[in-house]
């Protein structure tokens, strides 16, 4: 979650109306946030606040318990032994992360999951994690079935020589154990014999050498990088003015697809399941749910195969070595032993303390001393857009844009980061209350682990490998940590309407399916200072996708020349009334005024989206008329009304009755998932109107179930009908569309319906391409079902 945990806001608004009403007065009307922390940084009182944070953070379990890796691991076993190796792999992974390092224990985790990984597939990732297993003490006894199994691994990787090498060594391992007669050592005995036949056979018929099948072509983007702003197109222009502040504009006209910005976040932070954060209990519990934190790296958001899991904390996992080490050096050697209170205080104050942490104490101090001498203009809306807009350069005499360097240039950097608006005047006083005594408890908790030398950037990563006991016990900060504690305030109030949420497209169900439904998925909250520069519209005008930790911006619409470039913080217009949309994003402190909200509120013509998503007559079926607690017939003869009440309940009821029948499909009971389906589906069309986006969702379920059971025909047909709600409600050239087309897609290519397959491809790749690129996963599947098609003998070609 974004923001502290519940128990914390609640302790935090009880502290707020217990202080002197003077004392509170004085902090709502604090100028500055110097001033908000010069007054506030001494009101953690340790009895009450900070004994409150701890007891809390005791159920954020983020350090290393042997007791949770035996249950990870027990659980892991079980699954293994039923074949479900990909979540006893991740299984084994948990377990890892809470076994100390260089322990027998942890070395068994990554022996067991090598065997997981193997039976995957994955004979690279098991040779890692045999070797994982080796180098943290594997016991010398359970040592021969490991090197069989990796010289299988070898095997099949055609690394004879080195499969022969292990076998040799294996062999001898064996040969000196003294009981020959061990049943357990006949099984290695006789699969080591087997082992010798494989690579004599393989000696004596080598394979032949096949060429090497290169990527699909993948089609080069059009890129000339722009002089004044890092990773933007040169078909860019930053603009200012009082209105509309800092914006982007086309220098010319633009197309579909163009990309127009390539950026790497300046600091992001993945955002953990809820599973972290446990409820009180009298008894253990561990939950073996899977969450973000077990899939995705860390640091650089790979997806996770074979995780690394940091040294000193359970909760942190790596893609690979290297990126444990980097983040180890850039942050996590501070962040590690604060994990329990990071995560009870959110990834806005996580996102803050890491923003600081990878700028280094030089640049906060210079930025934050700098941000004091303009201070005094806070209130003076035209010395303050002076001050922003118009500080001459001395040399050359040019207006200088916020955020850019002394050479005019705006980059993806602190400096760039640290002047977004935070817009300190316009949070709520008990808002800013809470995240300052949430940045000044992570400060003081720096201060007490002897963690503050390491923070400014003044003792080496070898002398801070363990956290040191400080000296101070006076709980107050250092003038170092409240530069610190300031910087740190700045940024969570800058995340409100600066934070950028880097989604993925997860696959939901088993994914062992010959159609793969996937879902974007909120992986990390990110800085993003290029991509913040462009303001909102509810119907944008580009389309933003993520590869790891990049963004990359692509017009999704012609772009004339001169017209300002738009992204959507909230719901596009497609998908939500203009009321409602005024309602979400009232958090970033305007009223929208773009085309769209303009054209709905001036139109009298109720709006489509609530004529789509509306409820109808379970008499005649025509529409529902909205009213406050009744919904009346808009058919004159037939003048029915329901409470509004009633309606819900059944809409309520029938997700419900979805829901369970998708667990259904997941315990492999295709037949009866079905039923319920049908059964939804006959309720639904009672009260619902057939273009309801939930009648769609239907259609989709029942496409994935007839898929599962190999009815390619019927998936097809329910995902057609799927398709037209999706258009009607996002449009024909909507990325919503594309996802669609992609599963119309593999239905159709199982289903060897090849004509149908070849167009339904080209209008995925058409739609995808714009909105994803053209090096986009999804694309590259694409591409290979086509070739596959293409490749097909031209009698079978002519018959389809």
């Amino acid at each position: 979650m974004a923001l502290p945990v519940e128990e914390w806001r609640l302790c935090a608004a009880r502290r707020w109306a217990a202080l002197e009403p003077a004392l509170r007065e004085r902090l709502a009307a604090a100028a500055s946030l110097h001033d908000t922390l010069r007054l506030g940084c001494g009101l953690l009182r340790p009895e009450v606040e900070v004994a409150a944070l701890q007891r809390l953070c005791r159920r954020a379990r983020a350090g290393k318990e042997p007791a949770a890796a035996r249950i990870y691991r027990e659980e892991g076993n079980r699954l293994f032994g039923r074949r479900h190796y990909g979540a006893a792999a991740r299984l084994y992974s948990q377990a890892a992360s809470h076994e100390l390092p260089g322990s027998p224990e942890v070395s068994v985790c990554f022996a067991n999951r090598s065997a997981a990984l193997f039976h995957l597939g994955h004979f690279e990732a098991c040779l890692e994690d045999i070797a994982r297993a080796e180098s943290h003490g594997y016991p010398d006894r359970l040592l021969p079935k490991v090197l069989l199994r990796k010289v299988e691994c070898l095997l099949r990787l055609g690394r004879l020589q080195d499969a022969a090498d292990t076998l040799s060594v294996a062999e001898n391992k064996i040969a000196m154990d003294e009981i020959m007669t061990n049943p357990t050592c006949q099984t290695l005995l006789k699969k080591l014999s087997q082992l010798k036949i494989k690579i004599h056979e393989k000696e004596s018929c080598p394979e032949p050498v096949r060429e090497a099948c290169g990527d699909v072509q993948r089609k080069s983007e059009i890129w000339e990088e722009n002089d004044s702003i890092s990773g933007a197109s040169s078909s860019l222009s930053l603009k200012f003015d009082a209105e509309r502040g800092r914006h982007l504009v086309a220098s010319q006209d633009i197309l579909p697809g163009q990309s127009l910005l390539k950026e790497e976040a300046f600091v992001s932070v993945l955002c953990p399941g809820e599973s972290f954060l446990l409820q009180d209990s009298s008894e253990t519990a561990w939950d073996t749910r899977v969450t973000n934190a077990d899939l995705y790296c860390h640091r650089c958001l790979r997806q996770l195969l074979a995780s690394v899991p940091c040294h000193g904390c359970s909760y942190t996992k790596y893609c690979s070595q290297n990126c444990a080490d980097v983040a180890w050096e850039q942050y996590h050697r501070t962040e590690c032993s604060l994990g329990a209170l990071l995560l009870t205080l959110g990834v806005f104050c996580h996102v803050a303390l890491r923003t600081v942490l990878l700028a280094g104490f030089a640049e906060v101090s210079r930025l934050v001393e700098e941000s004091h001498d303009g201070e005094k203009d806070l209130h003076n809306p035209q010395a303050r857009c002076k001050h922003l807009g118009e500080a001459p350069d001395a040399r050359a005499g040019t207006r200088v844009i916020p955020g850019c360097n002394d050479n005019g240039q705006y980059q993806s950097s602190y400096q760039a980061v640290f002047n977004l608006l935070p817009h300190a005047e316009k949070h709520s006083p008990e808002h800013k209350f809470l995240c300052m005594l949430s940045v000044v408890a992570i400060c003081r908790q720096l201060q007490e682990a002897g963690l503050e030398a390491v923070v400014l950037n003044r003792e080496s990563s070898e002398k801070c490998s363990r956290p040191k006991t400080c000296d101070k016990t006076s709980g107050e900060l250092s003038p170092e940590l409240k530069t610190v504690a300031e910087a740190m305030l700045r940024h969570v109030l800058q995340l409100q309407c600066n934070a950028q949420a880097i989604t993925v497209m997860q696959e939901s169900g088993s994914g062992d399916g010959a159609v793969v439904n996937k879902k974007p998925v909120r992986l990390a909250t990110a800085f993003f200072p290029v991509l913040s520069l462009l303001n909102h519209s509810c119907c944008p005008n580009i389309s933003v996708s993520f590869t790891g930790t990049a963004a990359t911006v692509r017009a999704s619409q012609p772009i004339a020349s001169g017209q300002e470039i738009f992204h959507c913080y909230g719901p596009h217009q497609c998908r939500m009334r203009v009321a409602e949309r005024q309602q979400l994003l009232s958090q970033y402190f305007f009223e929208c005024r773009c085309q769209a909200c303009l054209d709905e509120l001036e139109s009298d013509v109720k709006s489509v989206v609530s004529m789509r998503n509306s409820f109808c007559c379970p008499s005649c079926r025509a529409s529902m008329q909205v009213g406050e607690d009744m919904l009346c017939c808009s058919n004159e003869a037939c003048a029915s009304s329901v409470s509004r009440e009633s309606l819900s309940r059944r809409l309520q009821d029938l997700q419900r009755q979805m829901k369970k029948a998708l667990e259904l499909l997941r315990d492999r009971k295709a037949d009866q998932a079905i039923k319920m389906l049908l059964k939804c589906q006959m309720d639904a069309g009672n009260f619902l109107s057939p273009e309801h986006l939930l009648m769609g969702e239907m259609e989709d379920h029942l496409a994935q179930v007839y898929a599962t059971l190999g009815k390619w025909q019927e998936a097809a047909r329910h995902l057609e009908r799927s398709i037209q709600i999706v258009e009607a409600h996002h449009g024909p050239s909507s990325v919503e569309m594309g996802h669609e087309l992609f599963k119309l897609a593999q239905i159709l290519f199982n289903g060897f319906a090849v004509s149908e397959a070849l167009s339904t491809i080209q209008r995925a790749e058409e739609i995808l391409s714009v909105h994803c690129g053209p090096q986009s996963t999804q694309i590259q599947e694409l591409h290979e079902m086509k070739t596959c098609l293409l490749e097909l003998p031209r009698s079978i070609l002519q018959r389809t």
